[in-house]
């Protein structure tokens, strides 16, 4: 079973995206490829517990289980050494994914208070758009009174758009209340 905007991507956007983009097949349209979620838990290295709390918020959050990231390199100004625990992080794909972009555009993003659309600009210059959010408490998932710590979220949107133009053409289809400029 599809989602609801997986179906709506594949009746209407593709269509009109074809068009607009002036493809010849089907196939070169962009779509989503899927959706990362990271929390960075810089205090893990003093306090082991935040991984428990933060790999419980994503798990609500996502439906699915986190994988642990680690420090990939030594830095001793910030007390790390390299294979520690460091952050949190959750892949999304097909229907998961559709449900989450749902979720996101129609229900957390309007529960910012004077929330007035997300940066035209947070592209990287292959069609992927990265959204930053300074509290997880905005899932309508997560408990507030259970929460012992807010945490920022990182929410990486990956695309199969050549540039960012088709990547916002897509994504604004798909109904990412964009900042009018």
């Amino acid at each position: 079973m599809k989602s609801r905007l997986e179906e709506k991507y594949l009746t209407e956007i593709a269509p009109q995206l074809k068009a607009g983009l002036a493809y010849d097949n089907i196939m070169q349209v962009p779509k989503l490829k899927k959706i990362v979620l990271s929390i960075g838990l810089g205090e893990a290295t003093q306090e082991p517990k935040a991984l428990e709390a933060a790999e419980k918020d994503l798990a609500t959050i996502s439906g699915q289980h986190p994988v642990t990231t680690r420090a990939k390199k030594s830095i001793s100004a910030f007390k790390l050494r390299a294979g520690v625990p460091i952050g949190m992080m959750v892949t999304l794909r097909g229907k998961r994914m559709y449900d989450f972009f749902d979720k996101l555009v129609n229900v957390v993003l309007p529960r910012f208070r004077d929330f007035r659309g997300v940066s035209r600009d947070s592209f990287d210059g292959r069609g992927n758009y990265s959204l930053g959010m300074k509290e997880q408490i905005v899932f309508p998932e997560i408990d507030y009174d259970k929460v012992d710590k807010i945490r920022g979220l990182e929410v990486t949107i990956v695309t199969t758009a050549k540039n960012d133009d088709e990547g916002r053409t897509l994504l604004e289809l798909m109904g990412m209340p964009f900042r009018r400029t």
